[in-house]
Order: structure tokens, then sequence, then C-alpha cells
């Protein structure tokens, strides 16, 4: 998909899982901190409040020392389907220097599951410069790693 401000400046990963939705969902959520981030990098969720409105906190650690704090609140938890999260706000309603809105999502795909990353941005600015990044790599890899541990 191409993103627009259409569709929110979108960037989207996808994958198939062979496995049922519930397991896919249980390991993604309750096993967050082993496939958030790509190897070798690894993150930790200091807070993840399983709500719409909800906060989250979660440190990205690198191999050569980098820590990146990513403070959020959660935007939606849909139990089995979604969760997303923005970093528009933080700590008690306090808004922050936008950069995007992340919503992961499960569903029914014949025998197994459909499992979905999306980033939306606030500007063609910040979406080109998160593809740059390495989107596709970064979260293809996170994706990639999920789909092992639910097939495992």
């Amino acid at each position: 998909m191409t993103a627009t401000a259409d569709n929110g400046w979108e960037l989207s990963i996808s994958r198939f899982i062979n496995a049922p939705p519930a397991k896919v969902w249980d390991i993604m959520t309750n096993r967050i901190n082993e496939w958030w981030c790509p190897k070798p990098w690894r993150a930790e969720f200091d807070k993840l409040e399983r709500r719409a409105g909800g906060a989250s906190s979660c440190t990205m650690y690198g191999p050569d020392g980098e820590v990146h704090p990513n403070p959020g609140t959660v935007l939606a938890w849909d139990d089995g389907r979604r969760f997303a999260f923005t970093d528009a706000v933080v700590d008690d309603l306090m808004p922050a220097g936008p950069f995007m809105i992340g919503i992961w999502s499960v569903e029914a795909d014949g025998d197994g599951t459909r499992y979905t990353a999306k980033c939306r941005h606030w500007t063609e600015d910040d979406c080109k410069r998160h593809a740059e990044m390495g989107f596709e790599e970064g979260w293809g890899a996170c994706a990639d790693q999920l789909v092992v541990m639910c097939e495992g």
C-alpha cells in the first residue's frame, strides 16, 4: 500500500502465521518483550496498561549500549483482536512531539492467523523519515520473530 494523507501516511507489515489467533494474541501480548525489537536489540515494557487511555512505557536497548525510552498511551486494547499505541500523549495526558500511531492486529486467516502491524504518521515527512529509518526491515524482523515464536 502506498502511504498517502488519506490513509494517515501509513506504513504496514503483514505476515501469515500458522497458528490459531488465540495463540498468536497470547504470545503477542504476554511475551511482548521477546519479539518487540529486532535482535540484537531488546525491549522492556516497564508499564503496559491494557486498556484505552492506559499508559505504556517501553525502553529499547541496543547492542552497543543504546537506550531509547518510548513513553506513550494505549489508544485501543481489544482483547484477541488489536491494540494501538501513540507517542503523541505521555504520562498524565501530556502532549508530546507526535511521530506515530502504531496498530497491531490479528485475525483468522484460513487455518492460521493474519498478523498486521500498521504505523500511521502525522505528516508525509514523518512517514518518509520512518521508512528511511528502516521501518520495513525493523518491523519486518519483529514480525518474523513473532512468527517463529508462534509456530515453534
